[in-house]
């Protein structure tokens, strides 16, 4: 799956309703455009293309100020709402997903129930493990992977991802069950979103102190 659709889901689902510049700038605050692609031309592209496919409203607001088009604002339907819990879920629970769809996942756990966010992490970890096990059952030559030259750097480089992804998950687990974080019913969520005339510290196009 690629992350761009669940985190444009999961930021106008935050919101309740949101433009695309309020979308762009909660991604940018969370620092997606570093570790995914959620540029600015990918953000507003899902908008349209999610509208497009039903998982979106699109209500005009407000007539442009500079004499364009009306400011949209984009709100989750129930087949959105149902495809951003399916992506979350996937999200958290395969072992496949590359770092930026985990990461996606992950900002958005709490908005399912503590048990089932265990769960699903849980499912991470039996896949982890299963994909270990049939790696070095089926590649790894009796006398270690070295016998393979270079080449068997790859499978060194394959089995400590593995085993650092089930510590690494089996430990979020741990802090999760321990009562870390507030999830779904639970009470009052983190909110992680800027309001609309919030200046966002992190922007893409923020100078750094000192370039003007």
């Amino acid at each position: 799956m690629s992350p761009i659709r669940l985190l444009v889901l999961g930021a106008v689902r935050q919101h309740g309703r949101a433009h695309g510049y309020q979308v762009r700038n909660d991604l940018e605050y969370w620092g997606a455009h570093e570790w995914s692609s959620a540029k600015p031309g990918s953000i507003y592209h899902a908008l349209k293309q999610m509208t497009k496919q039903g998982l979106l409203i699109a209500h005009e607001v407000a007539p442009s100020t500079v004499g364009g088009p009306p400011r949209v604002e984009y709100e989750l339907n129930d087949d959105g709402t149902a495809e951003y819990f399916r992506l979350l879920r996937d999200a958290l629970s395969s072992h496949e997903q590359k770092s930026d769809e985990l990461s996606a996942g992950l900002g958005f756990m709490v908005d399912l129930s503590r048990g089932e966010a265990v769960a699903l992490l849980r499912e991470r970890v039996s896949g982890l493990e299963r994909w270990r096990s049939a790696v070095t059952v089926y590649y790894t030559p009796e006398a270690g992977p070295e016998q393979l030259g270079h080449i068997g750097e790859l499978m060194n480089l394959w089995v400590h991802s593995a085993d650092g992804g089930v510590r690494w998950t089996r430990g979020l687990i741990e802090r999760i069950e321990s009562g870390a974080y507030t999830f779904a019913g639970e009470g009052e969520p983190f909110v992680g979103v800027l309001a609309d005339d919030e200046p966002n510290p992190f922007a893409a196009d923020r100078q750094p102190e000192g370039i003007h």
